[in-house]
């Protein structure tokens, strides 16, 4: 019986170091990459909504400064934090989970910046209202998009993502082709906006509708098809920069605690500011 046991420790301990090897060779492993450039989302997010802050809720000139330099990037790096939680939602055991627990933090988000910086500033439907209900569509819906190939699907839902891009502006089209106008009528009420039909008195300070940005959501899905079949490059599995790979791994976290953070920092800064001048005076 002894015998046995020594035997089966060592099965054991060999299994362990083939997997082992396995997991050093990419099989099994954290696409590293995904969590890096998402960390790299998040790193830009945090200085965008700082310089917001800064300059809009504040009213010093230079955030407004820095936010109105960076904002033509603000679509870019939103865009690609976007697309990288559509890959991730293929290697996600329940999306539909997943999303209705990231619906109420975003609905949290929302009451809390309602009492804190007033309604013209709250958070109606910014990026993680967004993403939840990207994430419960993709969960219920899965079953049925399995069905479209991969670079049908990807090349489709780009499209889409580009022809709806100017909804919120009140048309559809492809930029420098073609451009047709929605009916207004679709602009004048008060519960169209999740889908990028804004009201005219609409206000929130982080706005994402699901026109264009489900698409993008959709074909970062496909896309996700190689991350979930491990055809993903070697290289994107290894780790190159360390500290987006942390911000990546949590990048919930850090969005949620950034914004009260940076606001808490202007306050301090702010009565710093107001004692040397009631002193200097």
């Amino acid at each position: 019986m002894g015998t046995y046991f020594v035997k089966g420790d060592q099965e054991m301990a060999e299994g362990a170091q083939e997997q082992k090897q396995k997991t050093k060779k990419g099989g099994g492993k954290r696409i590293c990459l995904l969590d890096e450039l998402r960390g790299f989302a998040v790193f830009c997010m945090v200085f965008y909504h700082a310089f917001y802050t800064i300059g809009m809720l504040f009213g010093w000139k230079w955030g407004t400064d820095l936010m109105g330099f960076f904002s033509p990037a603000e679509p870019f790096f939103a865009g690609l934090f976007i697309f990288i939680s559509g890959i991730c939602s293929n290697l996600s055991h329940s999306n539909i989970d997943r999303g209705a627990k990231l619906f109420f933090i975003a609905f949290m988000v929302t009451v809390v910046t309602y009492f804190t910086v007033g309604s013209e500033n709250a958070i109606r439907f910014g990026i993680l209202h967004m993403l939840s209900i990207c994430m419960m569509f993709y969960g219920v819906c899965a079953p049925l998009l399995k069905y479209i190939p991969l670079w049908i699907g990807f090349a489709l839902t780009a499209v889409l993502f580009v022809m709806t891009h100017s909804i919120p502006s009140g048309s559809i089209g492809i930029p420098f082709v073609f451009s047709v106008n929605l009916p207004s009528e679709l602009y004048k009420t008060d519960f169209l906006y999740p889908l990028g039909f804004m009201h005219a008195g609409f206000t929130s300070s982080d706005y994402f509708p699901l026109f264009p940005w489900l698409f993008l959501f959709l074909s970062g899905t496909f896309f996700g098809r190689l991350a979930s079949a491990k055809k993903f490059p070697k290289f994107s599995y290894k780790k190159h920069v360390p500290f987006f790979a942390f911000l990546g791994r949590h990048a919930l976290i850090i969005y949620l605690a950034h914004q009260p953070l940076i606001f808490g920092i202007c306050i301090g800064v702010r009565e710093i500011i107001n004692l040397i001048t009631r002193q200097g005076g």
